[in-house]
């Protein structure tokens, strides 16, 4: 070692603050991002800032990799996303398998790990990941077939023969989350070839898997499958989300409102009530959503189904209102209050009741009841196109969803992806 290269490494040594403090950032940063991606008020230029800023610190990482991983394995050991996100990017970088292998096993400790891990999947450049990819996907261990699966699913990249040959495996079937995910993976690529593996699957007993099974074969055009969420649809679970944000938008007018109907019986599931009204479209069902607006509970929850119908920005057209003064911030400061999870309504405006009565009252006959109608418009692909490009994260959610079933040769766009390229 000359004499350079030796006040080089003591130079990065007594720097190796900044390192750390590179892992936190970019960690912190990550998961600020996965957060936002499901917020109703960030915009892909959003995004994209937060991503020019974790591309940053990433990038602060690289410039010494041996300190940059050693505070990166420091960091794994809080066992939490955004250092496995973390790790991973940088263990990529360096095209070092040992490295690759230490965020690899972190990551697929648990469900949470797993999301920083196979982000990072989906943060690089195609000729960095893909060969990792493959090998994950052609690899023994059905872990690594999960990861790499999950990977081509953020990517929408087509595995071609090897999703195939993990539908027909036995040992792959029988690994729940696997299965699940391959099945899932038809449907995000249009994978028309492969119709009869969602339907043996529908016939499964696993719930999961025929969630998915059924989730798939709507979005390549199966529209007759929907009979398969009506339960998951009126009851409360993991996938009533999922469930209502397709079903409600292949169903006719007049089958939602029947189901929508269904879902009322129950008063405890209001807010998905009204978060199908939204999906749905129908005008019909505005004067109902504005009076909900005069429930401080729902009241946020029903601006966004009004301005998901009617396209009527609550804060531009200044229909907005202050907050009531019982609205209970969520979390909040007592220290006694264990519920510490993020309010789903934080970032929506509320609705000011007066105001959209009278607006609506003036503009309601613009818009047939009856006819569905997406953000103010009828659905045109040119229209949903639009909204994926430049709405709010939310909007691009369901603009995405609207397309792909209204196209069935397209991919469905993945609108949590990475913005920069």
């Amino acid at each position: 070692m000359d004499i350079t290269q030796s006040k080089l490494i003591n130079s990065a040594h007594a720097y190796r603050h900044l390192y750390e403090q590179f892992v936190t950032e970019a960690s912190f940063l990550w998961l600020l991002r996965s957060l936002a991606v499901d917020q109703s008020h960030y915009t892909p230029d959003d995004l994209a800032d937060i991503e020019q800023r974790i591309n940053a610190q990433l990038d602060g990482l690289m410039t010494s990799v041996d300190i940059g991983w050693e505070s990166c394995v420091a960091a794994l050991e809080l066992g939490e996303p955004g250092e496995v996100f973390t790790a991973m990017v940088t263990a990529l970088r360096s095209h070092e398998s040992s490295k690759i292998q230490t965020a690899v096993e972190q990551g697929l400790a648990d469900d949470r790990t797993f999301s920083g891990l196979v982000s990072a999947l989906g943060w690089l450049p195609e000729h960095i990941v893909e060969p990792w990819i493959s090998k994950f996907l052609s690899g023994k261990e059905m872990k690594h077939k999960y990861l790499g699966v999950a990977a081509c699913s953020i990517r929408r990249t087509d595995p071609g023969e090897m999703l195939t040959t993990i539908l027909k495996r036995e040992d792959c079937r029988q690994h729940g989350k696997l299965y699940a995910r391959a099945l899932r993976l038809i449907g995000e690529l249009r994978r028309q070839d492969l119709m009869p593996f969602l339907q043996a699957a529908l016939a499964e007993s696993n719930s999961d898997i025929v969630f998915w099974a059924a989730w798939s074969s709507i979005l390549l055009g199966q529209v007759a499958e929907v009979k398969h969420l009506r339960k998951i649809v009126l009851h409360r679970g993991p996938y009533q989300e999922w469930a209502i944000q397709l079903a409600f938008r292949v169903l006719g007018v007049d089958a939602g409102r029947e189901w929508i109907s269904a879902m009322s019986k129950d008063k405890t599931q209001v807010r998905s009530v009204i978060k199908a009204t939204g999906v749905l479209g129908d005008p019909h069902a505005v004067n109902w959503l504005i009076s909900k607006m005069a429930d401080p509970l729902l009241a946020r929850l029903a601006g966004e189904a009004f301005t998901l119908i009617t396209g009527v920005d609550l804060d531009k057209h200044q229909l907005s209102g202050a907050t009531p003064n019982e609205h209970a911030l969520i979390p909040n400061d007592d220290a006694t209050d264990t519920h510490v999870g993020m309010d789903e309504d934080e970032n929506l405006p509320w609705p000011d009741i007066n105001k959209v009565t009278a607006l609506w009252r003036n503009h309601g006959q613009n818009f047939i009841v009856g006819r569905r109608y997406f953000l103010g418009k009828p659905i045109s692909a040119d229209w949903l196109k639009s909204k994926i490009t430049s709405g709010t994260q939310r909007h691009r959610h369901a603009a995405a969803m609207e397309l792909a079933l209204s196209d069935p040769q397209s991919r469905l766009i993945n609108t949590r992806a990475k913005v920069i390229a």
